[in-house]
């Protein structure tokens, strides 16, 4: 059976490989699905939205599952979800069937990343050909960040949407069969700590407040629907954490949060997810809708951002060595908001050397923060509860992610609308604000609006650069809160004398 092993490592590897892929292949897709379905902006949001939701809200049952039905037949359940996923959105003729195979999408996901873990960990009980093997993973997700853009532009333009989910059927078909033949099965069924009414709140929460927050960008924020999501999203979060404090054994340890540093990390993990990880969405709509270049070519622009963060990112053991793993991760969360905010500025004829700077710099920022953010998460808590440590961090960093897409992407939608409101208006147009929400939300020029075409196609450009400008702007500034909470954090168990696991030390 042990020479299986190879096998199964790249069982494994291609399987997060596929689930990594959906993340950033999409992104470069999205004018082109919002042009051939008629959607609005809204529900662009929801197109990348329904995946990172079920991601996030699943992955922290992800674990209980694995140990209490079994490791291989778990992950192998999730690589067979996610294909299927993927079919359902290479032939839905609607947004809500693709959002329902991006939602299916979302659930395999959940079950394929954090399993893949536990799978190599049983495969590999010695330490050091366990972390050997998991450095391999890591590099093979960050490459698959590199490629998706790439490959999503050149599939887009010459194949069409709908082949970006059509890539994941022969490696999903792969996948299953060298899962099957070489993943051995593993099972604790005694520790297994499901907690379905934990579990179904944390949907009920994410989805609602995803709702809402997408929502206000085209009902507004005082609107009857947006309101009452809010609400909804309230009673569901509060009703969420007295489920988990009377829990036996809860999907999300609430105890832990009552240590400072745990407390800090985990909200270092959603900024993390909120400010650098949703910024995908924003870059393609950005570099598309606002400064006019193709699929492909947004493609290629986005790879320093990838290109950088898979130079750092080897490199942070050494660096962790000499300058301290807090040091890396304060300094990581100073750039993240830092080149967010030099982005904000970012015009429809800003040159592409100073983008792609910014984007080297935040990618710079991504080999830092991912690779400390974990580390500081596994150290701040106890030994034995690792597990729930490294499936809180996951889970809200890509509730970060799922939360950024919805409030940065109504804050764009909100001022470009009324950015290219303004400028309608004075030019004297009647209904000047209802044609920009039309305008802004559809990319298409009104029937009713008689101006020139290439007046019009400048104007919305920068009224989608103004708009992009407010969200970069806010998850930039988010990015320094999370690095002053660091620097806060650190210099009061400085003063307690506590162990330090994101001090300065």
């Amino acid at each position: 059976m042990i020479t299986r092993r190879p096998y199964a490592v790249a069982a494994v590897y291609l399987g997060t490989f596929m689930a990594s892929l959906a993340i950033s292949i999409v992104s470069v897709a999205l004018p082109a699905i919002q042009a051939d379905l008629g959607i609005s902006l809204s529900g662009l949001q929801w197109v990348v939205g329904a995946y990172t939701l079920c991601l996030s809200a699943f992955m922290l049952s992800a674990g209980p599952l694995a140990d209490r039905y079994g490791r291989k037949r778990t992950w192998l359940g999730g690589v067979a979800v996610f294909t299927f996923g993927s079919i359902i959105c290479s032939l839905a003729p609607s947004l809500a069937m693709l959002i329902a195979g991006g939602a299916m999408q979302g659930v395999g996901g959940a079950l394929v990343i954090p399993g893949a873990l536990s799978i190599l960990t049983q495969a590999f009980p010695d330490p050091v050909q366990r972390a050997h093997v998991i450095g391999g993973w890591s590099s093979f997700s960050a490459i698959s960040l590199i490629l998706g853009p790439m490959l999503g532009g050149v599939l887009v333009d010459h194949v069409g949407w709908p082949s970006i989910f059509l890539v994941n059927l022969p490696i999903g078909a792969l996948t299953i069969g060298l899962g099957l033949w070489s993943v051995q099965e593993s099972a604790n069924p005694d520790h297994a700590a499901l907690d379905p009414s934990g579990q179904a709140l944390s949907v009920i929460f994410l989805g609602v407040l995803t709702y809402a927050l997408i929502s206000a960008g085209h009902e507004g924020w005082d609107a009857g629907p947006t309101l009452a999501a809010l609400l909804a999203a309230v009673v569901a979060f509060v009703l969420f954490i007295a489920v988990e404090l009377r829990s036996s054994r809860p999907v999300l340890p609430v105890d832990l949060f009552r240590r400072g540093d745990f407390a800090c990390t985990n909200f270092a993990s959603f900024v993390l997810g909120f400010s650098g990880y949703s910024s995908l969405f924003l870059f393609s709509l950005f570099l598309q809708q606002a400064q006019g270049w193709s699929a492909t070519q947004t493609g290629w622009r986005m790879a320093p951002v990838f290109l950088a963060m898979g130079i750092v990112s080897p490199f942070f053991g050494r660096l962790s060595k000499r300058y301290g793993t807090g040091r890396l991760m304060i300094v990581g969360y100073i750039l993240l908001g830092l080149s967010m905010l030099a982005m904000a500025a970012f015009t429809s004829v800003t040159p592409y050397s100073i983008i792609a700077l910014c984007f080297a710099l935040l990618g710079i920022s991504l080999g830092l923060t991912v690779p400390a953010t974990g580390a500081a998460a596994m150290a701040s808590a106890p030994r034995e509860r690792t597990g729930a440590a490294s499936a809180t961090m996951n889970a809200l960093r890509q509730g970060g992610m799922t939360i950024g897409i919805a409030l940065l992407g109504t804050f764009m939608s909100v001022r470009a609308v009324a950015s290219l409101g303004g400028v309608l208006s004075s030019m004297g147009l009647p209904g000047a604000a209802a044609l920009a929400g039309t305008a802004v939300h559809r990319h298409e020029r009104p029937a009713t609006l008689h101006i020139a075409p290439d007046l019009f196609k400048r104007l919305l450009e920068d009224a989608y650069a103004h708009g992009f400008g407010i969200a970069a702007a806010s998850a930039g500034i988010l990015g320094l809160v999370a690095a002053t909470a660091l620097v806060v954090t650190a210099h009061r168990a400085a003063r307690a004398d506590q162990p330090a696991t994101i001090g300065l030390e």
